[in-house]
């Protein structure tokens, strides 16, 4: 089976698992680390719905990548539209983007969710008084997959019906991120 993938395929996913991992990593310390210096839990329910939102919206972002059709945007580019160029990349490189923003980012946003939660649940419990922990692990734990699968199938829908618009919109903020620093995100490959 390893046959069918080439030897770059594979040290690229071994590339993006370690970078995922660490960041992973990093990304719940900080948030553990958060929820447990918040005393007010709906500051934490803030926190909660905007790591999940986070997850939504770049999935839309990796979706739209994938539906996406390059013509227009090689069109715009032609004209020197600003952010064209860049969305010329994003597209020829959708699967990059996707396991990015759907894989990486969703994967993390997904742990993270589920940290808050926990942490969530734990103050709910101690601080509240809450009579069953594992009802409450529970109810948090589908309340937070529910949010998640619903605001990307959504999210899915409305990313599909509108990838140009919106691969053109992140285009333009890569452009700005592109000259605001001086380095590309995607190189041209020759």
């Amino acid at each position: 089976m390893l046959g069918f993938y080439k030897k770059s395929n594979i040290v690229s996913a071994l590339i993006v698992a370690f970078l995922t991992f660490f960041i992973a990593l990093l990304a719940s310390i900080g948030s553990q680390a958060l929820t447990k210096t918040i005393k007010e839990i709906w500051v934490a329910i803030i926190l909660l719905l905007f790591i999940i939102a986070l997850g939504i919206f770049f999935d839309i972002i990796g979706t739209a990548a994938t539906a996406a059709i390059l013509p227009p945007f090689n069109a715009k580019a032609a004209k020197k539209i600003f952010g064209a160029s860049q969305a010329v990349k994003i597209t020829k490189n959708a699967s990059i983007v996707a396991n990015y923003c759907n894989d990486v980012v969703g994967d993390i946003a997904g742990t993270l969710s589920g940290a808050v939660g926990a942490g969530i649940v734990l103050s709910l419990v101690y601080d509240f008084s809450f009579p069953d922990t594992v009802l409450t692990g529970a109810v948090m734990t589908s309340l937070i997959a529910s949010l998640t699968v619903g605001g990307k199938s959504l999210g899915k829908e409305f990313a599909i019906a509108r990838a140009n618009s919106i691969i053109f919109q992140v285009a333009i903020v890569l452009g700005w991120w592109e000259n605001l620093t001086g380095r590309e995100l995607f190189k041209d490959r020759r």
